[in-house]
Formats: structure tokens, C-alpha cells, sequence
């Protein structure tokens, strides 16, 4: 996390949606809702989720995307960039972890590309490329699907935290899927569940859709409008940023040698008892600074405190913090707060409203 002392509000906004989006991309192929194409029967989640463990994996994907944010008001935010306000673009993944997806709006392009080792992102709207890596796996054992029963036991554990639907027969681009529904129970914080299709055939997560709190519309969708199954040519991941690109290094232990001379905090964190009616959880001290956390699950308050971060220029909303003017970002999804104080920049964020982000950040 050293790479916080320096990022930016807009970027750190353009970060955390970027990271999202990505997710979506390689943990689900596109977004759709059923359009009238072939559904397959009804199944038993625990068996709907055992075929897919058991089916054989693509060689490859590529597919036509429309990507719509609904998570972040760009017209706050200095700049644009297709993954704040939303494009169309196209997707390529291969079963050993290739991935790229390309997006194109009237703001700007941007790309997302992996080798299943090594990842970067481009922001045209900046000129920026991020640069970093992949957490890798040890080489598994032959991959077995699990029996049935403890395909079930996990699902009813699972259950006793978060709602599921059951597999709901679908389409998502013209493929027959099953979709899961699910939402926490409780402590969920603004988020209020998520909706994940399969390909029904073949096991490919074919459909994501992430709902805040009490809307009825995703905020968030990657909606494929079509998409086969393949070998990609090996050319199709063979694009690079454009030279000159400003470049920020998101690797884990960048700068290390620098940030081990300087890991002493040099100020000493506050970190109240309590905080928007939120028993403090935990202290850790990191090479970025002091996190400082208050509750529990997605209901919970993270307080990042660092020196000498800069809060830089974008054109965020103002808040006043006791003496002070802060930025803060609101989103369907929660609120972040940034703030200087006696040099000193705290972060306030978590899946809350406004108002309890305020009154957290007005706790320090």
C-alpha cells in the first residue's frame, strides 16, 4: 500500500472502480438480462453448481461488452474515463489466465490487460498506465469436483450469512445459464447483493451484477452482446500502452528499500475508542501509514492516517471537518472522506452514508 502516499484522489476513485471492473472481467465474462434466448431446466443449486465445477474448460472467450457505471457521478470527478462513465468495448480471455478487455466511449479509451502474472490498466483520459502483479497460486493437485454433499454443506453454511436464490434458469447472450442471487443477511453494509449467471454447458461465469442497498437496478454491469467460444489468437493480446505513457507501479513492496528507512509512522495515530457508534476493531501500522478499523463486515469503518499524502486537485464536493476542508466521494455503495490535518491526511471510508461518514471523519 506504500503507493497511497502519493495517489491522488481521482486516480485512488479511478483505482478502486478500476479494481472492481476488473474483478468483474475476469471473474465474469458479461452482465445480461434474459432476452428471450434458450434457458436450460430447472436444477437444485447444489447440482446446477457441481455440473459447472465438472464441465470442460473453454480454450478461450471472446465476446462483445457494454460496460455501465452507475456507482460514481463523473460529473464530479476532474476528467472522464470509460471506467467512470461507462462503454462498449470487447473481451478476450484464455483458460491460462490471459485477459484483455478494451472499452471505448466519446471520453476516452481505456484497456485492461493480463498475462495471468503480470497486469496493466491504461487511463487515455490521463495518459496513465498502471503497472502491477497477480497473486500466484502453487500448482494444485488433479482438480476433483466435489461430491454433491459437500457441495451442499457448503452452501448451507454459506446460507446461514447470505440469501441465495437458487439457481434460476436464464439466457445471457444468447447462451443458456443458471443465475444465482444473493444478498447478506446482515451487517451488509449499503450493498445489497449481487447476481452471478453461469454458463450452463460449459461453467463459464457468464453474468455479474452488484445492487447497492434498496435499488432495484445493478449500479454496476459488464454486459457481453455476444460472445463465442474459442482459441484466441495469440495476436489478440498483443498490444502495448501508448509510449510516453505517465506510469504508476501498483506492485506489492514498490519502493520497499525507501519505505523501510522511513517505517516509523512520526505521528501518533488517532484512533478513538469508538466511532460513529462503531467499536474500534483493530490497529495495524503499514508501510502507507496507520489503519485504523471500527465494526465489523461490510457495515464497518476503515480510517487510513497518513504523512505527507496529498489530497491533489481533483474536483471532488467539499465537506467541512471540524476546521478544515476535506473532498468526499458518495456513492449508491458507500462514502470516502479525505482531510488534512496538521499534516496529516486521514481517509475515511465504508459502506455507509454520508452522514455516518461524516460523523466518523468529525470523530477524529
Amino acid at each position: 500500500m506504500a503507493f497511497l502516499r502519493r495517489i491522488s484522489t481521482r486516480h485512488l476513485v479511478l483505482l478502486c472502480t478500476g479494481v472492481v471492473a476488473a474483478a468483474i472481467g475476469v471473474t465474469a465474462l458479461a452482465i445480461a438480462a434474459s432476452s428471450g434466448g434458450p434457458t436450460p431446466p430447472r436444477k437444485p443449486l447444489a447440482v446446477a453448481v457441481r455440473d459447472a465445477l465438472r464441465a470442460p474448460v473453454p480454450q478461450g472467450v471472446t465476446a462483445r461488452v457494454r460496460f455501465t457505471n452507475h456507482l460514481v457521478d463523473s460529473s464530479g470527478i476532474q476528467g472522464s474515463n470509460p471506467i467512470l462513465t461507462g462503454a462498449t468495448g470487447r473481451l478476450w480471455a484464455t483458460s491460462d489466465g490471459r485477459l484483455r478487455i478494451e472499452l471505448q466511449s466519446e471520453r476516452g479509451d481505456a484497456q485492461i490487460v493480463s498475462d495471468g502474472k503480470r497486469f496493466w490498466a491504461y487511463d487515455g483520459s490521463s495518459n496513465t498506465v498502471y503497472r502491477g502483479t497477480l497473486p500466484q497460486r502453487h500448482k494444485e493437485r488433479a482438480h476433483r469436483t466435489p461430491a454433491l454433499a459437500q457441495i451442499e454443506r457448503v452452501l448451507t453454511r454459506i446460507g446461514r450469512r447470505v440469501a441465495l436464490s437458487g439457481a434460476i434458469p436464464s439466457d445471457v447472450a444468447g447462451q443458456a445459464t443458471y443465475t444465482l442471487r444473493a444478498a447478506p443477511r446482515k451487517a451488509g453494509g449499503l450493498l445489497g447483493g449481487v447476481a452471478v449467471a453461469w454458463d450452463a454447458a460449459r461453467g463459464v461465469p457468464l453474468r455479474v451484477a452488484v445492487y447497492a442497498r434498496g435499488q432495484s437496478n445493478p449500479v454496476l454491469e459488464l454486459e457481453a452482446t455476444d460472445i463465442s467460444y474459442g482459441p484466441v489468437p495469440a495476436g489478440d493480446f498483443a498490444v502495448s500502452p501508448p509510449a510516453g505513457a505517465r506510469t504508476v507501479d501498483l506492485t506489492p513492496g514498490h519502493r520497499r528499500a525507501k519505505a523501510e528507512k522511513h517505517s516509523a509512522l512520526g505521528f501518533k495515530p488517532v484512533a478513538p475508542a469508538s466511532l460513529a457508534g462503531r467499536p474500534r476493531s483493530g490497529v495495524k501500522i503499514l508501510r502507507a501509514g496507520a489503519l485504523v478499523t471500527y465494526g465489523h463486515g461490510l457495515n464497518g469503518i476503515a480510517v487510513l492516517e497518513q504523512r505527507g499524502a496529498q489530497l491533489g486537485r481533483t474536483q471532488l464536493p467539499t465537506v467541512t471537518i471540524g476546521a478544515v476542508k476535506g473532498q468526499e466521494l458518495e456513492t449508491p455503495l458507500g462514502t470516502l472522506i479525505r482531510f488534512e490535518r496538521g499534516s496529516v491526511t486521514y481517509t475515511v471510508v465504508g459502506s455507509v452514508t454520508r452522514q455516518v461518514a461524516e460523523a466518523a471523519a468529525r470523530g477524529l
